[in-house]
């Protein structure tokens, strides 16, 4: 167990946080919420940095880090449903992408073979925090100000941020299987 993985078990316990705050009734409780999700996000960064700066990268990490994302990015996905962020179709492509990518690891490791984590993957993990973040900033603000900027943004930008989330959420998951595909013949 080294500070990588611990961090990448931290971004799960803040997970437990993080619903508990965006599921209350407060006033503050979506302001909570965003500082809840943006530590949880800066901890995949760090521990992944840490990981490779010192080279402690371990099966462990190669498998519980992704995990530790797909459970942060679907509850805040499916937590977003309600306040009307993201249509449900979307959360559901999302989480079935995760879930087959999760499934095809599992597959991979049974057979000996560890699939870290590519760009892409990267990429779309970013596209995703990105798009939860800018909801959350949206919900936060609104707590406190009435500015147009932010129904223009949620209207204009927002539905901009899930086309791009979608495209390297789909994309990377089939360049995930194509590359992979070996694994379904074994």
């Amino acid at each position: 167990m080294n500070l990588s993985n611990v961090l990448t078990l931290l971004r799960i316990v803040l997970t437990v946080f993080f619903v508990v705050v965006m599921s209350a009734q407060s006033h503050f409780a979506h302001s909570m919420a965003l500082v809840i999700f943006a530590l949880a996000s800066l901890t995949d960064w760090i521990d992944g940095y840490i990981a490779r700066r010192y080279e402690s990268c371990t099966s462990f990490g190669h498998f519980m880090d992704p995990l530790a994302d797909k459970i942060l990015v679907a509850a805040a996905l499916i937590l977003l449903i309600p306040v009307g962020a993201l249509p449900p179709w979307v959360v559901i492509l999302i989480i079935t992408r995760e879930f087959i990518i999760t499934g095809l690891r599992l597959l991979a490791l049974d057979q000996g073979v560890v699939i870290a984590t590519d760009r892409l993957g990267k990429q779309k993990t970013f596209a995703q925090l990105l798009t939860i973040l800018f909801y959350l900033f949206l919900l936060s603000a609104e707590n406190f100000l009435h500015a147009p900027w932010i129904s223009w943004s949620w209207r204009k930008l927002g539905p901009f941020l899930i086309g791009v989330t979608l495209f390297f959420t789909i994309y990377s998951g089939l360049l995930y299987v194509w590359n992979h595909r070996k694994l379904f013949y074994q």
